[in-house]
């Protein structure tokens, strides 16, 4: 992987004040609700340029892609936006819990010479793509020539080179440091010193690299690049992490199950004994109702720990349920084309012998998008998603444990991509720290 250092427009903060203001989660995460909140945070959110609002007087010549290139030109002129002096190597380090666990992930931003996906490639994906948010992000790239948001990527360091480079420069003065609403602290350090920046070149040139993050952003800069055909649009302004970090989490992404006609939530039970051992946690009170919860989270886990595949699920009657897969060799029928490490998955699992052979949920119905909600593992995500099952506003939840690191590489090193919404890693990365113009 060819990576080198760059002079980065960032935010002035004598000019904007409080530079986190100005910050924001990344455009594909915004709902409505948190790009008006965005907007009212500071005049220069970065919200303005990477997910601006639509009217219904748009057209052609006045949309959210030009108004984005129109405030990205005022906000360079006026000095809101400055561009780094010298070159550098960015770190940015990340301070996060989860579940009461405190975490460290650190990474660098560096532009990265962009590769086309194949066997031969240097560059894995994970996960399958949409037109539409392409679509959306090649339409503000040709009207802004400039990159705003990461590309989150994985290697592979056991000497952990860059990490070592971090602690160093982390005892220095932040460039920024700010702690967003889910009480994540960011801070983003300038890596200017020579042999620093060429250690980690150097240590980069052999490594293989997984998209952790940023699929869309990847293929949108392979597309633009095509059209260009310019030099400077072969790199990619991407943050990079090492996979051995202590700091590298990966949360589980749960499924919300709902408009299917006719669902007999006791017959899917039945149903699924022909391939899962079936486990029941009967609750009759609120206090039973959150020890059974607890249990079945505990036997999930186990089962995980053991490499064996399992998931939870509640219908909304008076009982939590673990499925455990009797045998692997279940999924040959199914997913017969597919690696061992693809069939392994416990989403692969759930979304073959489950949604797609018992409730009619495939790849057809997954695309439409009215039969499956994905709900992120986060804050009190659990509680919401079994609330919505227990009042009717959905019909089933199916919980699931977050895959492993070595099933992500297995996976991708079999040429393979994961079934939709298979990883979470948290904290997401956000966008405006660093701006690269190309």
């Amino acid at each position: 992987m060819e990576v080198k250092p760059f002079k980065a427009f960032r935010f002035d903060a004598g000019v904007v004040g409080e530079v986190g203001n100005c910050i924001s989660p990344p455009y594909d995460v915004i709902s409505p609700v948190q790009q008006e909140q965005l907007y009212d945070k500071n005049e220069y959110n970065i919200v303005r340029i990477i997910k601006g609002k639509t009217t219904s007087s748009d057209n052609e010549g006045n949309n959210q892609y030009t108004r984005a290139a129109h405030y990205l030109k005022t906000w360079i002129e006026k000095g809101v936006l400055k561009q780094d002096s010298a070159e550098a190597i960015y770190a940015y380090v990340q301070d996060f819990e989860v579940a009461g666990n405190h975490f460290q992930r650190s990474s660098f931003i560096a532009l990265a010479r962009l590769e086309e996906f194949g066997p031969s490639g240097h560059v894995k994906p994970h996960e399958k793509t949409l037109d539409e948010p392409k679509i959306d992000r090649l339409n503000l790239k040709r009207a802004t020539i400039t990159e705003f948001g990461l590309v989150f990527m994985l290697y592979e360091d056991r000497k952990k080179i860059a990490d070592e480079i971090f602690k160093k420069v982390a005892k220095e003065q932040p460039l920024l440091d700010y702690t967003d609403e889910q009480n994540v602290r960011h801070r983003l350090f300038a890596v200017t010193a020579r042999d620093n920046i060429k250690a980690i070149i150097e240590m980069m040139v052999d490594k293989d690299c997984i998209i952790a993050d940023g699929h869309h952003r990847y293929e949108t800069a392979l597309n633009y690049y095509r059209e260009t055909n310019n030099h400077s649009d072969m790199y990619l302004m991407t943050a990079f992490v090492n996979m051995l970090s202590e700091g590298l989490a990966i949360l589980a992404t749960h499924r919300l199950v709902d408009n299917l006609e006719n669902l007999q939530f006791g017959r899917l039970i039945e149903d699924l004994k022909e391939n899962f051992d079936i486990t029941e946690f009967h609750f009759e009170t609120p206090a039973a109702k959150i020890d059974a919860r607890q249990e079945m989270s505990a036997m999930m886990e186990r089962v995980h720990d053991e490499n064996r595949n399992a998931f939870g699920i509640y219908g909304g009657n008076e009982a939590f349920y673990v499925a455990v897969l009797k045998d692997k060799q279940a999924m040959d029928s199914v997913a017969s084309g597919m690696s061992s490490a693809w069939k392994s998955l416990d989403v692969s699992v759930l979304h073959k012998l489950v949604l797609e052979k018992l409730l009619g949920i495939g790849e057809k119905e997954l695309a439409r998008g009215s039969y499956i909600e994905y709900v992120k593992d986060t804050g009190n995500a659990i509680d919401e998603l079994i609330a919505k099952v227990g009042t009717g506003a959905k019909q089933i939840a199916f919980f699931v444990n977050p895959p492993k690191m070595q099933q992500l590489v297995m996976v991708t090193d079999a040429g393979e991509k994961m079934p939709q919404k298979s990883t979470y890693f948290y904290p997401k990365m956000n966008t405006g720290l660093t701006i690269s113009k190309l």
